[in-house]
């Protein structure tokens, strides 16, 4: 990157998340958020949450600052997700009881996500290989999401006892048809075409791009007026997509939007009827019907019940919603047996602690949405 100035003058960096800020011709500089832990894929743990929330609400006041840029460290991922294994030590220890822990880290992440969709500013997230879960939450609130031929998209949560959170209840519910509802079943990895199509991207370049991108950056006219910034910004990556030696290729979502939606179609019984006997020889579908029908059958339900949310909540009640339930998955669901299986003995052995869909009480799940905080909802107040 061209033109960095005082590298060394954000109090609120870690070791973890860098802060820098980009020189532009206008007089105006460019805020760049670069998530640090390349070995963990750029997982974002607690520190990392706090650190970005006092960073971006300081340059959101900030009059110089004209647009925020968010980046990962290293060629493999933006964005791997959340570092689960401090909620998975608590959840441990205090095995069926909501843990201070679980409240803190969903409550500050949730509110980094509201804070990003909403922040007037532009904001652009360089979408360049793993985008998943939390990292998604964090794209999705951008206003310029820049995806790659590198992208590897998904909201994986199915296989560690969760459901998909940090807004999907928000995003998934507006994609076409029922596509939402299979990417929370089968954790589907879309590429940067199938992110396009379903709203999680809007601007594709090529991972060689992104030095472009920046000098482009450095001299574009920003402004005072958000709203022109935002058109600018616009033009500028319209402009270098449209010169991209790799093409953005063909969605396979949207090629096979009717056959999701019939898949999709009906109760949670039937669907998975129908994945279970399901004949295909799309290895693409092999795929996320065999990760769908070895997911856990409480997050099967609950994601089911948030597809069922439709469009009746709003951006700030799909995070309130999602704390109540991040919150008692952790201590009462699957949760500690999918991270355990998958990330602590790493057998990919889970013992679910139901058989099926069928054996799941409807009281398991009316208590994994039920408000531990009664009227007094940490994100009662979300500004």
């Amino acid at each position: 990157m061209t033109n960095v100035v005082d590298k060394a003058a954000h109090p609120f960096a870690t070791p973890n998340v860098v802060f820098q800020t980009l020189a532009t011709a206008s007089g105006k500089l460019v805020g760049v958020v670069t998530l640090n832990v390349e070995k963990a894929l750029n997982a974002l743990d607690l520190d990392m949450v706090r650190a970005m929330t006092a960073q971006l609400n300081l340059w959101k006041k900030d009059p110089l600052i004209a647009c925020v840029v968010l980046d990962g460290s290293g060629d493999k991922a933006f964005c791997a997700g959340g570092d689960v294994r401090a909620l998975y030590h608590a959840s441990v220890t205090a095995k069926g009881q909501v843990t201070e822990v679980a409240k803190v880290f969903f409550e500050e992440e949730y509110r980094l996500d509201y804070l990003l969709h909403t922040y007037g500013k532009p904001v652009l997230v360089w979408g360049d290989g793993i985008v998943m879960g939390g990292g998604l939450g964090l794209m999705a609130g951008a206003s310029h999401k820049v995806v790659t031929e590198t992208s590897r998209i998904a909201m994986p949560e199915v296989t560690i006892g969760l459901y998909p959170d940090v807004g999907g209840s928000y995003f998934l519910n507006r994609m076409p048809g029922k596509m939402g509802l299979f990417l929370g079943l089968t954790a589907y990895q879309m590429n940067a075409a199938d992110a396009c199509y379903v709203g999680l991207a809007d601007h594709y370049l090529n991972r060689d791009d992104k030095e472009l991108m920046f000098d482009a950056m450095a001299t574009l006219d920003w402004v005072d007026s958000p709203a022109l910034n935002h058109q600018r910004l616009d033009s500028m990556l319209n402009e270098l997509s449209n010169k991209v030696a790799i093409p953005k290729g063909e969605s396979v979502l949207a090629q096979h939007q009717q056959m999701i939606d019939r898949l999709m179609a009906g109760s949670l019984e039937e669907i998975l009827g129908r994945m279970a006997n399901l004949a295909s020889t799309e290895p693409w579908l092999i795929k996320a019907c065999n990760t769908l029908l070895a997911g856990s059958p409480i997050s099967w339900q609950l994601i089911y019940a948030q597809g069922q949310l439709g469009h009746k909540l709003s951006l700030a009640q799909c995070f309130q919603w999602e704390l109540t339930l991040s919150v008692n998955m952790c201590a009462r669901g699957d949760f500690c047996e999918g991270v355990r299986a998958l990330l602590i003995d790493k057998d990919k052995q889970p013992k679910w602690q139901f058989a099926d869909v069928q054996s799941v009480p409807r009281s398991v799940i009316e208590d994994m949405l039920t408000c531990p905080w009664g009227e007094d909802h940490p994100l009662r107040q979300l500004h």
